[in-house]
């Protein structure tokens, strides 16, 4: 159970020493630094990742440093707090081994679940919305006759299963569905 660093700067041109000085002195054992302008993209963030190990503390200079969007930094906080990984953030003072940090964890997680539920919610109103106008969801229901078609073609042995795709239209996995029937 130990302090560990992470530090991350967007270019190349940038100097990670600012973030490096403060993770030292809040004594991290190990100090993960990356030079990644993309968040998607970084390889030394994954192997920060795979060697917390619960009780840990992940130590960033700013949360900036973890990801650039909120729903992003709202799983990555709801992830550490599964894993028993608290979180210290040095600029805002934010440390999830208190009780006043896990307070804020707490209302992180919170805003996490309410901005699941309000997706939730405004995909149902706009699938209601849209079957109200006429339009169902799903894929198009494929015509009975057509299938009806495909499986005589099929019981005849004298089309291919590409020829009865194609002359019906039915997409592969449809079709198998309908003659396994």
């Amino acid at each position: 159970m130990g302090n560990i660093g992470y530090a991350r700067v967007s270019t190349k041109d940038q100097n990670l020493d600012l973030q490096v000085d403060a993770l030292q002195k809040e004594n991290c054992e190990r100090i993960f630094t990356e030079k990644a302008s993309s968040v998607r993209d970084r390889k030394v963030f994954n192997e920060c990742w795979d060697y917390l190990r619960k009780g840990d503390t992940l130590v960033v200079w700013k949360l900036d440093r973890l990801g650039r969007t909120t729903k992003k930094l709202l799983e990555l906080i709801e992830e550490l707090e599964e894993r028993g990984i608290n979180l210290k953030i040095i600029t805002l003072g934010v440390d999830t081994s208190t009780p006043a940090g896990r307070l804020f964890f707490t209302i992180m997680a919170g805003l996490a679940e309410m901005e699941r539920e309000l997706i939730v919610e405004r995909t149902k109103a706009g699938l209601d919305a849209a079957r109200a106008r006429g339009r169902l969801g799903g894929r198009p229901r494929v015509d009975q006759e057509k299938v009806e078609m495909a499986i005589k073609m099929y019981k005849s042995k004298d089309y291919s299963f590409k020829e009865i795709k194609n002359a019906t239209g039915i997409g592969s996995s449809t079709l198998y569905r309908y003659l396994n029937d």
